[in-house]
Protein backbone atom coordinates (compact mmCIF):
# COMPACT_ATOMS: atom_id res chain seq x y z
CA UNK A 1 0.00 0.00 0.00
CA UNK A 2 1.63 3.22 -0.96
CA UNK A 3 1.05 6.03 0.85
CA UNK A 4 1.30 10.13 0.20
CA UNK A 5 0.87 13.23 1.91
CA UNK A 6 0.05 16.12 0.07
CA UNK A 7 1.88 18.63 1.98
CA UNK A 8 5.58 19.72 2.42
CA UNK A 9 4.90 20.68 5.77
CA UNK A 10 8.12 19.17 8.00
CA UNK A 11 5.81 19.50 10.89
CA UNK A 12 3.16 16.96 9.30
CA UNK A 13 6.20 14.43 8.24
CA UNK A 14 7.31 14.62 11.89
CA UNK A 15 3.84 14.18 13.59
CA UNK A 16 3.11 11.24 11.04
CA UNK A 17 6.29 10.00 11.91
CA UNK A 18 6.07 10.04 15.45
CA UNK A 19 2.96 7.41 15.18
CA UNK A 20 4.67 5.55 12.72
CA UNK A 21 3.60 6.79 9.16
CA UNK A 22 6.62 7.40 6.73
CA UNK A 23 4.85 8.28 3.21
CA UNK A 24 6.23 7.04 0.71
CA UNK A 25 5.74 10.07 -1.24
CA UNK A 26 5.60 13.32 -0.59
CA UNK A 27 3.85 16.21 -3.01
CA UNK A 28 2.98 19.51 -2.48
CA UNK A 29 0.36 20.26 -4.72
CA UNK A 30 0.28 23.97 -6.06
CA UNK A 31 -3.58 25.39 -4.96
CA UNK A 32 -4.67 28.87 -4.50
CA UNK A 33 -5.47 29.13 -0.97
CA UNK A 34 -7.41 32.47 -1.55
CA UNK A 35 -10.26 32.54 0.87
CA UNK A 36 -13.59 33.16 -1.20
CA UNK A 37 -15.47 36.12 -0.41
CA UNK A 38 -17.83 34.93 2.88
CA UNK A 39 -16.18 31.50 3.43
CA UNK A 40 -16.51 30.61 6.52
CA UNK A 41 -13.60 28.89 8.10
CA UNK A 42 -14.87 25.64 7.97
CA UNK A 43 -15.85 25.40 4.79
CA UNK A 44 -12.09 27.14 3.73
CA UNK A 45 -10.18 24.34 5.16
CA UNK A 46 -12.09 21.74 3.59
CA UNK A 47 -12.15 23.23 0.68
CA UNK A 48 -8.29 23.24 0.49
CA UNK A 49 -7.41 20.00 2.20
CA UNK A 50 -9.94 18.59 -0.68
CA UNK A 51 -8.64 20.81 -3.16
CA UNK A 52 -4.39 19.60 -2.21
CA UNK A 53 -5.75 16.03 -1.68
CA UNK A 54 -7.14 15.78 -5.45
CA UNK A 55 -4.44 16.84 -6.19
CA UNK A 56 -1.95 14.41 -5.28
CA UNK A 57 -4.13 11.67 -5.61
CA UNK A 58 -4.18 12.66 -9.94
CA UNK A 59 -0.69 12.38 -9.70
CA UNK A 60 -0.71 9.07 -8.01
CA UNK A 61 -3.53 7.34 -8.17
CA UNK A 62 -2.92 3.90 -6.80
CA UNK A 63 -2.04 5.12 -3.39
CA UNK A 64 -3.64 6.55 0.18
CA UNK A 65 -3.67 9.92 -0.24
CA UNK A 66 -3.91 12.81 2.67
CA UNK A 67 -3.99 16.46 2.58
CA UNK A 68 -4.61 18.85 5.60
CA UNK A 69 -5.18 22.46 5.58
CA UNK A 70 -4.74 24.79 9.12
CA UNK A 71 -6.08 28.10 9.51
CA UNK A 72 -6.81 30.60 12.66
CA UNK A 73 -10.07 32.36 13.26
CA UNK A 74 -9.95 35.13 15.71
CA UNK A 75 -13.25 37.32 15.94
CA UNK A 76 -14.98 35.84 13.17
CA UNK A 77 -11.87 36.66 10.66
CA UNK A 78 -9.73 34.11 9.12
CA UNK A 79 -5.87 34.14 9.47
CA UNK A 80 -3.62 32.97 7.38
CA UNK A 81 -0.05 32.49 7.11
CA UNK A 82 1.78 36.08 7.44
CA UNK A 83 3.53 37.10 4.41
CA UNK A 84 6.25 39.18 6.20
CA UNK A 85 7.70 40.35 9.51
CA UNK A 86 4.85 43.04 9.73
CA UNK A 87 2.01 41.14 8.81
CA UNK A 88 3.25 38.56 11.57
CA UNK A 89 3.22 41.39 13.79
CA UNK A 90 -0.06 42.50 13.46
CA UNK A 91 -1.06 38.81 13.59
CA UNK A 92 0.24 37.95 16.86
CA UNK A 93 -0.98 41.06 18.04
CA UNK A 94 -4.54 40.46 17.44
CA UNK A 95 -3.87 37.40 19.14
CA UNK A 96 -2.38 38.46 21.96
CA UNK A 97 -4.19 38.38 25.14
CA UNK A 98 -7.20 36.67 23.39
CA UNK A 99 -8.94 33.17 22.81
CA UNK A 100 -8.78 32.03 19.61
CA UNK A 101 -9.89 28.62 17.28
CA UNK A 102 -7.51 26.79 15.19
CA UNK A 103 -9.11 24.58 12.12
CA UNK A 104 -7.76 21.84 10.97
CA UNK A 105 -8.71 20.16 7.99
CA UNK A 106 -7.92 16.60 7.24
CA UNK A 107 -9.65 14.87 3.65
CA UNK A 108 -7.72 11.46 2.47
CA UNK A 109 -8.26 9.46 -0.33
CA UNK A 110 -8.24 5.59 -1.19
CA UNK A 111 -6.87 3.92 -4.32
CA UNK A 112 -9.99 3.56 -5.34
CA UNK A 113 -11.14 6.89 -5.02
CA UNK A 114 -13.17 7.00 -1.58
CA UNK A 115 -12.96 10.02 -0.31
CA UNK A 116 -13.17 11.46 2.92
CA UNK A 117 -12.45 14.54 5.58
CA UNK A 118 -12.68 15.50 8.69
CA UNK A 119 -12.38 19.55 10.73
CA UNK A 120 -10.75 19.23 14.45
CA UNK A 121 -11.41 22.58 15.84
CA UNK A 122 -8.84 23.65 19.28
CA UNK A 123 -9.40 26.92 21.23
CA UNK A 124 -6.56 28.26 22.83
CA UNK A 125 -5.63 31.79 24.53
CA UNK A 126 -2.40 33.56 24.52
CA UNK A 127 -1.21 35.48 27.01
CA UNK A 128 -1.12 39.13 26.68
CA UNK A 129 2.59 39.54 25.18
CA UNK A 130 5.17 41.82 26.45
CA UNK A 131 6.84 43.76 23.50
CA UNK A 132 9.91 42.85 23.56
CA UNK A 133 9.10 39.01 23.72
CA UNK A 134 7.07 39.72 20.71
CA UNK A 135 10.06 41.44 18.83
CA UNK A 136 12.17 38.61 20.12
CA UNK A 137 9.82 35.74 18.67
CA UNK A 138 9.93 37.73 15.35
CA UNK A 139 13.55 37.76 15.03
CA UNK A 140 13.65 34.69 15.32
CA UNK A 141 11.48 33.69 12.82
CA UNK A 142 9.35 31.18 13.73
CA UNK A 143 6.09 32.59 12.82
CA UNK A 144 7.70 31.83 8.89
CA UNK A 145 5.20 29.55 7.25
CA UNK A 146 2.75 28.83 10.14
CA UNK A 147 -1.00 29.48 10.58
CA UNK A 148 -1.84 32.43 12.78
CA UNK A 149 1.86 33.49 12.76
CA UNK A 150 2.39 31.06 15.76
CA UNK A 151 4.42 28.15 16.63
CA UNK A 152 2.97 26.27 19.46
CA UNK A 153 5.76 23.79 19.03
CA UNK A 154 8.51 26.28 19.67
CA UNK A 155 9.25 29.49 21.66
CA UNK A 156 5.68 30.51 21.81
CA UNK A 157 4.88 27.71 23.83
CA UNK A 158 5.28 29.52 26.56
CA UNK A 159 2.35 32.31 25.91
CA UNK A 160 -0.34 29.14 26.20
CA UNK A 161 -2.55 30.08 28.58
CA UNK A 162 -5.35 28.03 27.85
CA UNK A 163 -5.68 25.29 25.45
CA UNK A 164 -9.07 22.81 24.65
CA UNK A 165 -8.79 20.34 22.32
CA UNK A 166 -6.22 18.61 20.20
CA UNK A 167 -2.65 19.97 20.48
CA UNK A 168 -1.29 18.32 17.12
CA UNK A 169 -4.30 20.15 15.43
CA UNK A 170 -2.68 23.30 16.57
CA UNK A 171 0.74 22.12 15.36
CA UNK A 172 -1.06 21.36 12.33
CA UNK A 173 -1.82 17.62 11.99
CA UNK A 174 -4.43 16.56 14.24
CA UNK A 175 -3.44 12.76 14.63
CA UNK A 176 -5.93 10.77 16.25
CA UNK A 177 -8.34 11.89 13.30
CA UNK A 178 -6.03 11.46 10.67
CA UNK A 179 -5.44 7.38 12.02
CA UNK A 180 -9.00 7.13 11.65
CA UNK A 181 -9.79 8.64 8.77
CA UNK A 182 -7.39 6.41 7.42
CA UNK A 183 -7.87 3.08 8.90
CA UNK A 184 -11.87 4.09 7.40
CA UNK A 185 -10.30 4.28 4.58
CA UNK A 186 -9.29 0.61 4.32
CA UNK A 187 -5.18 2.16 5.42
CA UNK A 188 -3.59 0.03 7.58
CA UNK A 189 0.08 1.48 8.09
Amino acid sequence: MKFVLASSSPRRRELLASIGLIPDHILSPEVDETPLKGERIREYVKRIAILKARAAHSQISDAYVIAADTAVEVGGKILLKARDQEEAQAILSRLSGRRHKVYTAVCGLSPLGKEACRIVLTRLTLKRLEKEELEDYLLAGEWKGKSGAFSIQGIGAKWVKFISGSYTNVVGLPLYETDCLLRGLGFRG
